[in-house]
């Protein structure tokens, strides 16, 4: 893809697709100054499309805005579990996979791509209310139903509609950093990374009061990540026994308290990276991950990549 251009992106409209499933990728990816997409919403043909909850849609594109788009977005819709989406739906989004773009499924979009076949041998997810159907009718896809996205490359899938959020910030964190993603969030007031699995959305019969003392501590966390953060500390804080918080934290955001603070310290450290000139000592002495030698083996172990071939991809003039 040339440098020059914005990266385009599709939202393919399907009949009884979901209206928030629909505006979650269509107004993450808008074009405005700080987000270079181009962003165009298709339907299997130009014109109505009949959607749920009561609302319809006028789209201008049909199915060649995914032989367009870098990557396709294909919202949740009605009855998934039902019927495939149109031969020539599917056809399109193979073509468009095949030819490089990445497919992301917001909710229940995820059947469509499983109906391609290229979920096939891959994890993937859905809304926690389809994810037996999908089991069901696509046997040879690995659904888990206790993530909120899950990304394979070339394909990624999310699970209820906010997740699609999720989702998206995690598309924008890869393609233009930290800084980015987090000025998004900011933007559409939404948590910048929300790692916790979907089983805290599903129906229980048991009351959980802790979920907001819980959220408040990871925020007084995210404002002392250069000071020592020990699960005794965190515990203490949310006045819980240490035992009690670990195993509340694991089902809230799906890491343990310290795996959940080393991904915290290293999201700083990116922002840190792309945002200033900071040398790496420093910045690992600011994050709280003490030295160099570390936070480059965090990087590694973690992101696949150094500091420095980081920074050299995201860094912004300053």
């Amino acid at each position: 893809m040339s440098a020059s251009r914005p990266r385009r992106a599709a939202v393919l409209v399907l009949e009884g697709a979901k209206p928030l499933d629909v505006g979650i990728p269509a107004q993450v990816f808008t074009t405005r100054a700080s987000m270079p997409y181009e962003v165009r919403v298709c339907g299997a043909a130009p014109g109505l499309v009949t959607g749920g909850d009561g609302l319809s849609y006028h789209v201008a594109d049909g199915l060649d805005a995914l032989a367009w788009a870098d990557i396709v977005f294909v919202p949740g819709y009605r009855h998934p579990d039902r019927e495939d989406p149109p031969g020539a739906v599917v056809e399109a989004l193979v073509a468009a996979h095949d030819r490089g773009a990445r497919l992301a499924a917001i909710s229940t979009g995820a059947f469509a791509l499983a109906a391609t076949g290229l979920l096939d041998g891959r994890r993937a997810t859905t809304h926690w209310h389809y994810t037996r159907a999908l089991a069901a009718r696509h046997p040879r896809v690995r659904v888990d139903e206790n993530v909120l996205f899950v990304d394979e490359g070339s394909v990624l899938t999310s699970a209820g509609a906010a997740s699609g959020i999720d989702l998206c910030l995690h598309i924008l964190r890869g393609d233009l950093g930290v800084a980015a993603a987090n000025h998004a969030a900011r933007r559409l007031v939404a948590a910048p990374y929300r790692s916790g699995g979907q089983a805290q959305y599903v129906p229980r019969s048991v009351p959980e009061p802790l979920g907001e003392r819980f959220a408040a501590t990871r925020e007084w966390a995210l404002h002392r990540l250069g000071e020592p953060l020990t699960l005794e500390a965190l515990a203490r804080h949310a006045a819980v026994s240490p035992r009690t918080f670990s195993r509340r934290f694991v089902e809230d955001t799906g890491y343990t308290p310290m795996q959940w603070v080393l991904r915290a310290r290293l999201d700083l450290a990116r922002e840190l990276l792309e945002r200033s000139q900071l040398g790496v000592e420093q910045i690992a002495a600011d994050v709280g991950l003490g030295t160099g030698t570390n936070l480059r083996l965090h990087f590694q172990r973690v992101l696949g990549t150094t500091p420095s071939e980081y920074r050299r991809t995201f860094a912004r003039d300053t």
